[in-house]
């Protein structure tokens, strides 16, 4: 993998990506969703396809001013958060559906939920970024006077590895547990409970509302939270895995938001096709297994990222193939 950053070399396309980040989130709050709705299958599609078609633009800014390698690297971890984020989905529809939110106010909620997951995301990435530089095996035994050690084994590549190649086995065998959650009794809303008053009733698309003269919070801002919380717990599997495409903090960030941004349309999409996915758990648990082992192996066999995006790309496309052929009855 290339060692050089591209902000390093490239500070261009870091303002770049910011100026059509923000601009997108404003047009998006401030124009197209002002006020809550229910958003239609249609317009659901719409925005897919606007969020993709600006990350491959993104992509062709960084084949231009980078190369083809980086250009690989992104489309990987652009699609691997991609797929491994529907898992993610699915939850989200059990999480909406156990707090009974009304369909005009996922988006809000969804929205706000992705503005969290882009300061955390960040935090995780160039943290993580930080870690694995100085924990290569050869650095760490070069400082104890060994030197000469040949094979650039990195400790917690290894250790994010064989924690994906256990995720993977783990989610091929995953029942319903989920169904049976109490998501009231999660970690994001115990602790909105314990900072506010939380109303037994929702006041339209509003965190806070009024009774009795007191200020409480709403049910959808613990929502908020849970959704929030179920995101930070996805990201443990999603950021790992990346890792193993790239270490240029950069990529994996931009490659991360752009499919992080337009999960809310896929959500829209997938909540009304979810039959078309009833294999993708498969799909994505062949994946995790198949980035741990390359991560395992990296010091010794590289796998190029052209030939992991035909991987990656190939199992998903067999995946929803397969959901198609083989659908699963409606009461699944």
């Amino acid at each position: 993998m290339n060692q050089h950053p591209i902000f390093s070399e490239h500070p261009g396309l870091i303002i770049v990506f910011a100026i059509a980040v923000v601009i997108m989130l404003l047009l998006d709050l401030g124009i197209f969703n002002k006020k809550s709705h229910v958003v239609s299958n249609k317009e659901a599609v719409t925005w897919s396809l606007v969020w993709i078609s600006l990350a491959m633009i993104f992509s062709g800014l960084v084949y231009y001013f980078a190369g083809s390698a980086k250009f690989y690297e992104f489309q990987s971890a652009y699609w691997i958060e991609k797929a491994l984020s529907v898992d993610n989905l699915f939850v989200f529809i059990l999480v909406f559906k156990f707090f009974d939110v009304a369909n005009h106010n996922k988006h809000k909620v969804l929205f706000w939920g992705i503005i969290g997951a882009l300061v955390l995301r960040a935090i995780f990435i160039f943290s993580g970024a930080f870690l694995i530089e100085l924990t290569y095996l050869n650095k760490l035994l070069s400082l104890v006077g060994v030197e000469g050690f040949q094979y650039d084994i990195n400790l917690i590549m290894t250790a994010f590895g064989l924690f994906l190649v256990y995720a993977g086995i783990k989610s091929w065998s995953a029942g319903d547990d989920d169904d049976e959650e109490d998501y009231n009794n999660t970690r994001g809303a115990r602790l909105i409970r314990k900072f506010f008053s939380v109303s037994d009733k929702y006041d339209g698309d509003k965190f806070f509302t009024i009774e009795n003269g007191k200020k409480l919070a709403t049910p959808l801002l613990v929502v908020v939270a849970v959704i929030e919380f179920t995101d930070l717990l996805f990201a443990v599997d999603s950021i790992p895995a990346i890792f193993a495409i790239s270490n240029d903090p950069f990529i994996l960030y931009t490659s991360n938001i752009f499919a992080i941004l337009g999960l809310r349309a896929l959500f829209f999409l997938l909540d009304n096709f979810i039959h078309l996915f009833s294999k993708l758990q498969y799909g994505l648990a062949i994946i995790l297994s198949f980035i741990g082992v390359k991560m395992i192996i990296s010091p010794f066999y590289h796998i190029e990222s052209l030939y992991s995006l035909l991987v990656i790309g190939g199992i998903l496309v067999i995946s929803v193939l397969a959901s198609v052929m083989l659908p699963e009855p409606k009461e699944a």
